[in-house]
């Protein structure tokens, strides 16, 4: 039986995991990567730290199986992070992360040129990235602009000048037309500058000769296109039927839905993601567990979720906001964080932050049906938040639709099966057991 390799380049580490042709997980394997440099707006990191963990996590991972069957690798990485490199793949800047906002004045030139519901739009889009980094090379370097995942598959490959139509969309790529569009020329980004895109799971090329003989893999182990790092935990749930959602409940509340077309709407953030022939569409709240976490410490966050009661509703009117601002589903930087009155008992306070962002959910939801997407048929949850059935309740009762913890959500697990099912990417049945 064959293997499928999935590597995830998250901020905190990078993670690696194989699966056997039945979605199994065989073995998965860990190495934490150190925090960016951060000043202000700026956010980067040395491409080689990217690197060097990779390798460190695929050595542990070698090392639990029978290296001698895997067949293909992928990976997805975080959205947005670029980096430019001679066309040897040879770092000529360091990486911007996908949190990287400096480029305000680069973003203004998008927003001149850019059609106006572009994923190139904004400070921290890959494009004004690249607008930004072309200015500190001395005058007439060649470069090429890649991706934080199309880096690190031509390092895997040898093969640089390879991105992804979901890494490719922040930098301003087409995905309706499926090209580079010709209001880039208007910024001077010309295409020997870009990479050739291709649809997630689309083979590039071999494993490096070199790094087959390390892991001891075949030489014939294929390297296919990857994917951005959302994408890949979406993929890991195994959704696969048009209307099925995925609320990730982390730090922020990011919603996803299934759909046979596109939407797209800067307004929002809201923008899709090709998936073969259908498509992601998302949206990402600022409210979320941070605000949870400014306000509680775990013991009390734990003893509080034992005492939620879902089935009588506190009904106070929360907007749980970690600061002032707000895109998704509300588009309003002036917006406030609603957090009164506060009620004498912390437990009908924590459960009422818990209905605010059920509301905010169930809002993002809507918004998405009315912009054109299918309304959830079923949502599935990731994150820290899954955990909670309390609050997996309280949001089956706002949503209205049948609402459970995902079996999987590990973006290196959603990378191996975009492996298994290349070149077109089709959700594999998951095992109903996981190793």
């Amino acid at each position: 039986m064959q293997v499928f390799i999935g590597i995830d380049v998250g901020t905190s580490a990078c993670r690696a995991c194989a699966t056997d042709e039945r979605a199994n997980i065989l073995a998965q394997a860990s190495t934490p990567l150190p925090a960016p440099q951060r000043d202000g707006n700026r956010v980067e990191q040395n491409p080689e730290v990217w690197w060097q963990a990779l390798c460190e996590a695929l050595d542990t991972l070698s090392r639990q199986f029978d290296t001698a069957r895997v067949s293909r690798i992928t990976l997805d990485a975080t959205s947005s992070t670029l980096l430019l490199c001679t066309p040897d793949g040879t770092p000529l800047t360091a990486g911007l992360m996908y949190n990287d906002a400096r480029s305000l004045a680069e973003a203004e030139r998008i927003a001149a040129a850019a059609p106006p519901d572009s994923a190139a739009r904004g400070a921290s889009s890959s494009l004004a990235k690249l607008l930004h980094l072309r200015t500190t090379l001395p005058d007439a370097t060649p470069y090429l602009a890649l991706h934080q995942a199309d880096w690190l598959v031509g390092r895997l490959s040898g093969r640089f000048g390879v991105s992804d139509e979901n890494n490719a969309l922040k930098a301003g790529y087409d995905p309706l037309r499926r090209c580079w569009p010709d209001w880039l020329q208007q910024l001077d980004v010309q295409p020997v500058q870009l990479p050739e895109v291709l649809p997630p799971g689309t083979p590039v090329g071999t494993l490096r000769a070199d790094l087959a003989e390390r892991w001891n893999w075949p030489e014939a182990t294929t390297l296919v296109a990857g994917t951005t790092d959302s994408t890949a935990g979406f993929i890991a749930t195994g959704a696969q039927r048009n209307g099925t959602a995925v609320t990730v409940l982390g730090s922020t509340l990011v919603v996803k839905v299934l759909s046979d077309q596109p939407v797209f709407d800067a307004r929002y953030g809201v923008y899709s993601h090709r998936l073969g022939e259908r498509w992601l569409v998302g949206g990402a709240s600022n409210a979320g567990g941070t605000v949870l976490r400014k306000l509680f410490n775990n013991c009390d966050i734990h003893r509080y979720t034992r005492l939620l009661q879902p089935q009588r509703l506190t009904g106070l009117d929360y907007y749980p906001l970690p600061g002032h601002g707000e895109r998704f589903p509300v588009n309003d930087p002036a917006l406030e964080p609603r957090l009164e009155p506060r009620p004498a008992s912390d437990r009908e306070f924590f459960q009422g932050i818990l209905e605010g962002l059920a509301h905010i959910e169930q809002r993002g939801y809507r918004l998405l049906a009315e912009l054109g997407a299918p309304y959830p048929r079923e949502v599935l949850t990731v994150g820290g938040g899954a955990v909670n059935s309390g609050w997996m309740a309280i949001r089956e009762q706002l949503l209205n639709v049948p609402v459970s913890r995902a079996q999987q959500q590990e973006a290196a697990y959603g990378a191996a099966l975009l492996a298994l099912r290349s070149p077109s990417w089709r959700a594999p049945a998951l095992p109903q057991t996981s190793s």
